[in-house]
């Protein structure tokens, strides 16, 4: 995932800024808990495509997201 693109997206829906899962080739939005796929590189941002987080995985994924930030 190109870096400056993924500066430039963001949710589509609360606006807020997207974390890249390279293993899983997703965008997360931690806020709304939604999983926007990549597929063939290219990021589908449409919330009908998008896989909804578990409670449990967005808190992880958040955690995880504020610890970084904090490094």
């Amino acid at each position: 995932m190109d870096k400056q693109l993924l500066s430039m997206l963001v949710c589509p829906l609360c606006k807020g800024k997207l974390k890249y899962e390279k293993d899983a080739q997703e965008l997360l939005c931690t806020f709304d808990g939604l999983a926007f796929p990549l597929r063939d590189g290219v990021p589908v941002m449409l919330e009908g495509e998008a896989r909804r987080m578990s409670e449990e995985e967005k808190l992880e994924k958040a955690q995880k997201a504020a610890k970084e930030q904090a490094e």
